[in-house]
């Protein structure tokens, strides 16, 4: 059975097998590896892959929440700030929570030392592999952690884990010198507290990806510190090239000798990234670079009223007509978290296909999706 246009589709059997070497690096570096929820929080797949993992992580109530009622498993929680409103019951709910400044560590410490919460603190190694800023957290004047400077000498009362998070989509390489970087700078606090987080971005289900030296780090910071618990929340490493996002050619536009397929969805709304990063996703079949046998050009237009809601050329091998679909390739992880109805576009339906392209869930959004979020 065919998905329906537009929809993100996610192959199940993909997913398993990103699941499968997710745990296998966990059981040989003896580590916790959960799912960060910013990057995919399609819950019908949770079940699935609960089955891998031991838990999940949040940045919000929402999130928190999700974890609880279908990941079935206390939420690990950080967020930038906490709502006073809701901080009671999202510290009963966790089984982390990490504060991210000494400040709001030390203006909650009544309720988190009455429920016997297990906290910990954000800390900025000043470290960091990633180049474009929007997704760089390790800007020493950012508000993503305590710098070392700001730190005691000696670790708050009550603290029992530090929280480093720097990379975005990282090798291996990068993990490694991020666990050295925190054993200089916070060495002093990871010998007196319980846990440490390691955050995520390490994409170690991407092709190519060095696993061997990702074990061989994570057993040594192990081997040096052997009274922590060790916790890696990636995102995109459990769902990296198990989906895609289907659309359809509703219209061509030519003016001045260039042509824009209008597509049924829409960059702005269902693939941000594409322009905020910005990258260049990979099309099904298209090239996004000039070459030979590949001579029609065209841009790719989206459906909302945003001026610059389009990609600049993708080159086909044949001409393009109303009707084709399109397919771009690994929009699993955070297209479907980031996606708005901003102009009232339609949201891309959701499914899930096993190994043989049947439908075992699915997700439409109606009027009543877009309507329910104005009133």
């Amino acid at each position: 059975m065919a998905p329906p246009s537009p929809a993100f589709v996610i192959e199940e059997d993909k997913l398993r097998r990103n699941l499968e070497t997710i745990a296998d690096v966990a059981s040989a570096s003896g580590v916790k590896i959960i799912l960060a929820l910013k990057a995919f929080a399609y819950w019908p797949a949770f079940p699935l892959i609960a089955e891998y993992l031991p838990g999940a992580t949040a940045s919000s109530m929402n999130e928190s929440k999700l974890i609880q009622e279908h990941f079935g498993r206390k939420p690990y929680v950080y967020a930038p700030v906490y709502r006073p409103g809701e901080f009671t019951e999202l510290a009963d709910m966790a089984e982390h929570l990490t504060f991210n400044t000494l400040t709001e560590l030390e203006r909650y410490r009544k309720e988190w030392e009455a429920l016997g919460t297990s906290v910990g603190l954000r800390v900025n190694p000043e470290y960091s592999p990633v180049e474009t800023d929007l997704y760089n957290p390790s800007n020493p004047h950012g508000r993503l952690g305590e710098t070392l400077p700001n730190l005691p000498t000696r670790p708050p009362k009550g603290l029992a884990g530090l929280h480093v998070h720097t990379l975005c989509e990282s090798d291996a390489a990068a993990t490694s010198t991020l666990i050295e970087r925190t054993k200089v700078q916070f060495g002093h606090y990871l010998e007196q507290v319980k846990w440490l987080n390691l955050g995520g971005g390490h994409l170690m289900t991407r092709e190519g990806y060095d696993t061997d030296l990702l074990i061989e780090s994570l057993r040594k910071l192990r081997e040096r510190y052997p009274h922590l618990e060790v916790i890696l929340e990636p995102g995109s490493a459990h769902v990296w090239q198990t989906g895609y996002l289907t659309c359809t050619v509703l219209d061509i536009v030519n003016n001045y000798g260039s042509a824009t397929l209008m597509l049924d969805v829409s960059f702005t709304c269902h693939m941000p990234d594409t322009l905020e990063m910005p990258y260049r996703p990979v099309v099904r079949g298209a090239s996004a670079e000039e070459q030979d046998g590949y001579p029609y050009a065209y841009r790719l237009g989206g459906m909302s009223c945003l001026a610059g809601d389009y990609l600049a050329e993708y080159y086909f091998t044949q001409p393009a007509r109303v009707g084709d679909t399109l397919v771009f390739e690994d929009m699993a992880h955070y297209t479907t978290v980031k996606s708005t109805m901003f102009n009232g576009v339609p949201h891309p339906d959701i499914v899930v296909v096993d190994g043989d392209g049947e439908i075992v869930s699915q997700r439409s959004f109606e009027y009543a999706d877009y309507a329910s979020r104005m009133g």
